[in-house]
């Protein structure tokens, strides 16, 4: 049986037998000795987003020292508010915090725990997830939405549906009025001034929904 490892854009975890794109942590070690959950779901503030082989480390999944989770792509990442590693992905992470420092019209990057305060405040609301309900048309490419429960990843002029496999279905990204936006809003103004996630190869093989 697969693993409750897998991320999706609610930040919530599920077991599903593909891996994904990328992997991350939360901090720490949060399973138990047998590979099961609890109720805790972070050991800290710090969330990252990591790729999947990094100096030939081998890692024995849900052993003694961090709970590895695995995301369909950066988006998805993004959405359940991690961000890129400074270790595994260096010029991503320094891409992250450039766009970062654009966005909040400053000169100097901001540190990984200067980013993880903020980050922390804004993807949770307790023990939930917290959603942001912003205009539509603002919102740029990567940031992920819900409706009606189902995630929606931005793309262009279209709204493409999240699946642990890929992206399903599209359909057109309303012009008017707010959506219910899962994608912390810090990592919003990152991606609006220029920060370029790695997307899932379907996003670019997603049919169009029929009318």
């Amino acid at each position: 049986m697969p693993l409750q490892n897998r991320v999706d854009p609610f930040g919530e975890l599920f077991a599903d037998a593909a891996r994904g794109m990328l992997f991350g942590n939360r901090g720490g070690k949060f399973h138990r000795d047998d590979k099961t959950l609890g109720k805790r779901r972070h050991v800290s503030r710090q969330w990252i987003c990591c790729v999947l082989e990094f100096k030939n480390r081998q890692r024995d999944v849900w052993g003694r020292y961090y709970t590895e989770l695995f995301f369909l792509d950066e988006v998805t990442a993004l959405a359940a508010g991690h961000r890129p590693c400074f270790e595994c992905r260096r010029p991503e992470a320094e891409s992250f915090a450039a766009a970062w420092a654009r966005a909040n019209g400053k000169d100097k990057r901001p540190s990984a725990p200067e980013m993880d305060v903020v980050l922390h405040a804004q993807r949770l609301d307790g023990h939930a997830k917290r959603v942001h309900r912003l205009a539509a048309k603002d919102l740029p490419d990567g940031a992920m939405v819900s409706i009606e429960g189902a995630a929606f990843a931005v793309r262009g002029g279209q709204l493409l549906h999240w699946t642990p496999l890929g992206y399903g279905e599209r359909r057109e990204r309303p012009r008017k009025g707010q959506l219910s936006v899962l994608t912390p809003p810090a990592i919003l103004y990152a991606l609006a001034a220029g920060y370029k996630p790695r997307w899932h190869e379907s996003a670019s093989q997603s049919v169009i929904a029929s009318a």
